[in-house]
């Protein structure tokens, strides 16, 4: 998913915000994205048995890993065009396109789920994975809608530019390497912790239950204000470069200093929220209170979460992408040698948690440290 997305939203908005030519832009990063979808999907039809039946030690993951794989195209080009409207600093389309599309999901999945489910948890879970397509393609036509009408691509456009193809990618690819990096770790996550904790003594159903808990209640509870801070970090990065290519400082201070007090607070008040009132709100949205227990320790500690993303935004647009990326990998090898100790120490699933909370920290703490030494 990391690599689909190849982190097109911030090479596209830096590239555009920097007043290059916006057809240039796109036709160059869809080539980019054409190849890369190729490998892809062609790597990973290749290799999805194995990761099931020897990875994941699930044969149940197969088919819906095969579904991830087929959403994956829709996903680029939805990049692409998010990308070009943040470039152009025109939130509107991504929040007409970010609401509309959330309806149109939950309509889909209420009209077509319950028929599906007599077929098994399996098909369900597939065909619950390709909805994707469904509401990228709609959100993709919204955004379509909002494109300006003298946005006329010639025959000449298509030309493959070697330059511009070169930036986007000395933009995108450090910076998607150091997602890219993290995201193995959360790759090899549930294989280091399923390994360990079977080693341990824990039975494979205790581990399925409580990491599906983990995931699917606490952290999905915790993430809920995160849609505010990614469009506070989406919309800061074209204005910061912009104006620190202009050696305006002062405004970019400014800047940092807005989307931090924004972001902190948002994150105090949803996380005090989120922890005042978990049993209602797990019981209201999962008919459950299972995870209530874990939310109560990793909520602290998400209001440092929620900084992390405009911290490695303001980063990016300072142009130290490889700042962040080092930072992304170190917090990666952290968390996984965590997860390692304690689940060797028998922590059974708070193993998981505490590296979690260490990463956090970690990550938050230094990208702060990164950014006081570039300001300066």
């Amino acid at each position: 998913m990391s690599l689909a997305s190849f982190n097109m939203i911030i090479s596209i908005s830096k590239r555009i915000s920097s007043n290059i030519s916006s057809k240039k832009v796109l036709i160059n990063s869809c080539y980019i994205m054409f190849i890369l979808n190729i490998f892809l999907i062609t790597i990973m039809f290749i290799s999805s048995k194995y990761i099931s039946n020897n990875l994941l030690k699930n044969n149940d993951t197969y088919y819906p890993l095969l579904a991830c794989t087929l959403t994956l195209p829709f996903i680029s080009l939805g990049y692409i065009i998010k990308g070009y409207f943040y470039g152009k600093q025109n939130m509107t389309p991504h929040m007409v396109s970010n609401v509309l599309e959330q309806l149109f999901r939950l309509f889909i999945i209420s009209l077509i789920l319950p028929k599906v489910l007599k077929y098994g948890i399996v098909v369900s879970v597939t065909i619950f994975i390709l909805f994707n397509i469904l509401s990228e393609s709609f959100s993709i036509l919204i955004f379509i809608f909002f494109l300006p009408k003298h946005l006329k691509i010639t025959k000449k456009d298509l030309n493959f530019d070697y330059h511009e193809t070169k930036e986007i990618l000395s933009i995108s690819l450090p910076s998607v390497s150091g997602r890219l990096l993290g995201n193995i770790g959360f790759f090899l996550e549930p294989i280091l912790l399923t390994n360990i904790l079977l080693f341990k003594g824990s039975s494979i159903n205790y581990i399925t239950s409580e990491y599906g808990i983990y995931n699917a209640y606490a952290i999905s509870t915790l993430l809920f204000p995160s849609f505010f801070i990614g469009a506070i970090s989406n919309a800061l990065l074209p204005e910061i470069s912009k104006e620190y290519a202009n050696n305006n400082y002062y405004m970019v201070k400014k800047r940092i200093k807005e989307s931090l007090l924004i972001s902190f607070i948002i994150g105090l008040i949803c996380t005090s929220f989120v922890f005042i009132f978990r049993n209602p709100i797990l019981h209201l949205l999962y008919n459950t209170t299972k995870g209530s227990n874990y939310i109560a320790i990793l909520s602290p500690f998400f209001v440092l979460f929620y900084l992390e993303s405009p911290l490695n935004s303001i980063l990016v647009g300072l142009n130290k992408v490889n700042k962040c990326m080092l930072i992304s990998i170190t917090g990666m090898i952290i968390k996984l040698l965590c997860i390692v100790i304690f689940g060797l120490l028998n922590f059974k699933i708070y193993a998981l948690i505490i590296s979690e909370i260490i990463n956090i920290t970690y990550i938050t703490i230094l990208n702060y440290i990164t950014l006081k030494k570039v300001l300066k």
